[in-house]
């Protein structure tokens, strides 16, 4: 059964796992030494510039690396209250650092300077955490996109009150693909210190990669990630995956595609009077009020997930194999229902 509940739930691209496939063939050295390592390496340093890259096997680990990186135990992350660090990592970046999370609701996902603003009176103060952290998920957990204008103001206002800027980017490729520009134009030129770039939600079967941009953030990186138990001792497994994702911008095919099929679904939505779509549909997911009496016969035949319970609010993922037919007989069937 096909799934509009999550990009996790698709398979591995074909090429993805022919990688993998290849990556078995020889003994290779452990613990990221091997070649297939130093080529993902190579080709991350050639599009995003000098950077170390550390690997990880789920968002939530690259996230805790990152964060660590950045924080003393005295210090805090400043995010929207719907980041996944915040609502769905079980507490795990508090666990690993010690750090509070101070978050903020929004409509849309995205933080901006002025919300952040009213904590700069934490700084200095002995009683009170100290931001030190803006994290950020792009695309956003709302499937809303920061524009290159946006991303830079967050790393002006950071810097420029002694923080640093962290992106989760579980669905950075998507992001980018909507952006209609470059990996290093989208991230380190509007000054991102440090990120994790995606690969399970985008056709890998595992792995998250973390790149550290910021040369201050660098020196304790590998220990931090050792710490964190993501240190895998067979790492070419993931590496092989990111350099075939890598090398001739698989990545951004495939988060063209899954863009696509959402900006499609939505046609087929608008044709529909009683859905209400109630996000920017800016990337793979599509946000949505339905009549309730809908919601739990679609269900059995598409899973997706309720993101409201009071409002009735569902989110649909696309996903890199999901098709036009998939599209059509999932907008048919929610018509026939209501």
């Amino acid at each position: 059964m096909k799934s509009f509940a999550s990009d996790n739930y698709s398979g591995i691209h074909p090429r993805i796992l022919e990688a993998v496939v290849r990556a078995n063939n020889l003994h290779e050295i452990s613990y990221g030494d091997d070649t297939y390592t130093l080529k993902s390496n190579e080709l991350f340093n050639r599009i995003f510039g000098d950077t170390s890259v550390l690997y990880a096997f789920n968002g939530t680990g690259a996230n805790v690396i990152s964060l660590k990186c950045c924080l003393q135990p005295f210090e805090a992350v400043i995010c929207a209250e719907t980041a996944h660090i915040n609502a769905d990592e079980c507490g795990a970046p508090t666990q690993s650092t010690g750090s509070s999370l101070l978050t903020i609701k929004t409509s849309n996902g995205k933080l901006a300077p002025e919300l952040i603003k009213p904590f700069l009176s934490r700084i200095g103060n002995v009683h009170n955490t100290q931001p030190k952290v803006i994290s950020i998920s792009q695309s956003t957990e709302l499937g809303t996109v920061y524009s290159l204008k946006e991303l830079r103001a967050l790393a002006d206002f950071a810097h420029d009150n002694g923080m640093y800027l962290h992106v989760d980017g579980a669905r950075i490729s998507n992001a980018v693909a909507s952006l209609g520009v470059g990996l290093k134009e989208a991230t380190v030129d509007c000054g991102v210190d440090i990120m994790s770039f995606g690969g399970t939600k985008n056709g890998l079967m595992i792995g998250e990669a973390v790149l550290v941009f910021n040369p201050e953030l660098q020196k304790n990186a590998p220990f931090f990630q050792k710490q964190t138990a993501q240190l895998f001792s067979k790492n070419r497994f993931i590496a092989a995956q990111f350099e075939e994702m890598l090398k001739d911008d698989l990545w951004l095919e495939m988060a063209q595609h899954s863009n696509t099929m959402a900006q499609f679904l939505v046609k087929k939505l608008n044709e529909i009077p009683e859905v209400k779509i109630t996000q920017a549909v800016d990337a793979n997911a599509v946000f949505a009020i339905i009549p309730e009496k809908a919601i739990i016969p679609l269900q059995k035949k598409y899973r997706f997930y309720i993101w409201d319970e009071q409002t009735r609010e569902v989110r649909w993922m696309c996903s890199f194999d999901t098709t036009e037919e998939d599209v059509i007989d999932f907008a048919e069937t929610l018509k026939s229902l209501i």
